[in-house]
């Protein structure tokens, strides 16, 4: 199927599937049936996506891991996680922020195309260390929205304003239990990605991979501390999620601030 048709139709389910998130919320609708219906519409878009990105990302010449079809590529596995995770967790209200996140970076990869070619002959570990890095991205930012959907529920309970949205979201405590679910996971995914990282680097500043990988270790620093203060003193609230998007600010920039200086800005 041509490329435009597969993304047209990804979108069209991606906000299809939107809109019945928010209808969910809206209606405090527990009905299992319901929920059905957003995931089986959320996989169905999941699957339009991959179609269209596996053209995008197979070339005759090697893999094509430009700016945005990276972007793209994060943003389809970012929404894969999510909608298993939600098959047996409620956090499918972050499909808010996601799916229409993912509609956008598709339009943007077919609008702006580019070619980092990741040559038919790279090895095993190279390829290993790019998908790993994607999961570990891919967890931490779900890990970073529902961290951010987290201090907009322990605001408007603070603020004794606990109607709306709120009332439709799990209680807090489940709500930090699967912050730190996902922290862990991520965790451990970075983990991995830098030890495989280091099996291939040989010098960090001809790669131009030096700011990349410090960033990444920096990240790694702080949720390794945000992990160990919340088994050693608790940590919860405002200061998890603090540490969270400070974590994740370190790892934007580390995935795709150099990322897109050397391919935008200076065209290497």
């Amino acid at each position: 199927m041509n490329a435009y048709l597969l993304t047209a139709a990804a979108i069209a389910l991606y906000l299809v599937c939107t809109a019945l998130v928010a209808f969910r919320l809206k209606h405090r609708d527990p009905d299992r049936l319901q929920r059905s219906t957003v995931l089986a519409v959320g996989f169905g878009a999941v699957l339009l996506h991959a179609l269209a990105l596996y053209g995008e990302l197979h070339t005759a010449e090697g893999i094509n891991l430009s700016f945005f079809n990276v972007a793209s590529l994060t943003t389809w596995m970012i929404s894969t996680v999510l909608l298993v995770s939600a098959i047996g967790k409620p956090v499918e209200t972050l499909g808010l922020l996601v799916f229409p996140l993912a509609s956008v970076l598709m339009i943007a990869d077919l609008a702006f195309p580019g070619s980092r070619l990741l040559p038919p002959g790279t090895g095993w570990e190279l390829r290993l260390h790019v998908v790993v890095s994607i999961l570990a991205y891919a967890m931490l930012t779900l890990a970073t929205l529902q961290a951010l959907l987290l201090a907009f529920q322990d605001s408007h309970l603070r603020s004794h304003h606990p109607g709306g949205v709120i009332r439709a979201l799990p209680p807090l405590q489940t709500m930090e239990s699967l912050l730190f679910e996902m922290i862990g996971l991520g965790f451990v995914l970075l983990s991995l990605s830098l030890l495989s990282g280091f099996s291939y680097l040989e010098d960090m500043f001809a790669q131009h991979v030096a700011h990349k990988t410090l960033l990444s270790i920096f990240a790694w620093v702080i949720f390794a501390a945000l992990l160990w203060g919340r088994y050693r003193f608790g940590w919860r609230g405002s200061i998890a999620i603090r540490w969270t998007l400070s974590g994740f600010v370190l790892l934007m920039l580390a995935y795709f601030g150099s990322k897109a200086i050397l391919e935008l800005v200076l065209h290497r």
